[in-house]
């Protein structure tokens, strides 16, 4: 069985959840398996497709479960050495207050991690599509960057990126990070939200100072993009304190940016599956509201030549039909279905008994190879999400 990204995403999502309910009832020892399951199911991802686009922030969202293991070791051994012989406690009492206070400078050397020092390697080429995107995004971004003196108004400086997964919204916002030369900032809200527990509201509020400070320090335009917004700002049944501070924070931090948008060049993208989730209170914050949606037929050939470039292709091969089979696939599934296609004649050599034989390579890909994986491979978004998110942007949408 050949296991898909999202397949594997989904694995690593739900063992993090359950370790961060977990980690949230002081489980720690459990905690800490389900994080390493996580771990395991990331890495896996990252190994068996080494070139996928959002390895970096697998990477990333690995790195913090394994801070936050670390973490919880910690506390662990303090624990059992509290409980192992209580007249230390005073000693006990000392190291838990010395980690408590080097815990802020803990949490900005994260944070600093986040910011990539170099400019992001990706072009607006890689973005297929999503001309109504990049062009509202040129607006917003790369325009007042490079001249500003041509808004007196001020610009947009948050923008909300909304669709189907898979489809191009990360590397909408690296492209423009990439074309402004500016620093990219990119965040996992839902990591947000439990790597640090209990801290969330501080998190966001060390995120954005972080962010303005190197602004000032070094004035280079700060892209801030918080992928899964929805986990920061979405309605809940049962809200809890924390919660609701961790909006009230964001809503504090996003009406100081705008309040200086005349002159600040840090931008804050949010990008959510599920716009239906966030509270209307929230949507003014962005001014630009964007459906990023499923690939045209243009732009579905496009990714097939793209992904299909390196392949040998047998001469019945045509993208243009291939194009008109995936109608409805995203990005991501596209990219998929032609790296199943590349196991299919590569798995045929190796059963063959040929493949230790550096003269010996698979054979072409068909259209019949391509065809027998589209009826198999089903699309990730479903018909009725599709409805959904087109009834949400005929409401919300703000280009």
């Amino acid at each position: 069985m050949i296991l898909v990204p999202q397949e594997l995403e989904n694995t690593a999502s739900k063992y993090a959840s359950e370790a961060i309910k977990l980690d949230s009832q002081g489980s720690r020892r459990k905690a800490i398996q389900l994080y390493q399951h996580a771990i395991e199911a990331l890495n896996k991802l990252i190994q068996i497709y080494p070139e996928y686009k959002l390895n970096k922030i697998y990477i990333e969202r690995a790195n913090a479960y394994m801070n936050r293991i670390k973490s919880l070791q910690i506390s662990n051994i303090l624990e059992d050495e509290k409980n192992d012989d209580k007249a230390s406690n005073e000693t006990v009492v000392k190291k838990k207050t010395v980690s408590v206070e080097s815990n802020s400078d803990q949490l900005c050397n994260e944070f600093d991690n986040l910011v990539m020092k170099e400019k992001p390697n990706v072009s607006w080429t890689e973005v297929v599509g999503l001309d109504d995107a990049k062009r509202a995004i040129r607006e917003s971004i790369v325009y007042p960057t490079k001249r500003s003196d041509l808004f007196p108004l001020g610009w947009p400086s948050g923008i909300l990126l909304f669709g189907p997964p898979g489809c191009g919204k990360t590397l909408l916002a690296a492209a423009a990070a990439a074309e402004i030369d500016g620093y990219f900032i990119n965040v996992d809200a839902s990591a947000m939200m439990s790597k640090w527990l209990g801290e969330a509201e501080k998190n966001v509020s060390k995120l954005f100072k972080m962010a303005n400070k190197v602004l000032e320090t070094e004035n280079i335009p700060m892209l801030l993009f918080i992928d899964e917004i929805d986990s920061l700002l979405g309605t809940r049944n049962g809200e809890v304190g924390g919660e609701i501070r961790v909006k009230n924070q964001f809503l504090t931090e996003m009406d100081g940016i705008n309040n200086k948008s005349k002159k600040s060049k840090l931008y804050v993208i949010g990008a959510t599956n599920k716009p239906w989730s966030l509270e209307a209170g929230f949507l003014r914050r962005f001014q630009k509201r964007i459906y990023v949606t499923l690939p045209d037929h243009e732009s579905r050939n496009y990714l097939f030549r793209q992904y299909t470039e390196p392949l040998k292709k047998d001469k019945g091969f045509r993208i243009d039909d291939l194009s008109k089979l995936v109608q409805g696939y995203s990005a991501s599934d596209i990219k998929d279905i032609c790296q199943a296609a590349q196991l299919r004649v590569v798995n045929e050599l190796f059963e063959s008994g040929k493949a230790l034989d550096e003269n010996s390579d698979p054979r072409p890909v068909s259209m019949y190879d391509f065809k027998e994986i589209i009826k198999i491979r089903k699309p990730s978004v479903s018909i009725e999400m599709i409805r959904s998110y087109i009834k949400w942007s005929e409401q919300f949408k703000a280009l």
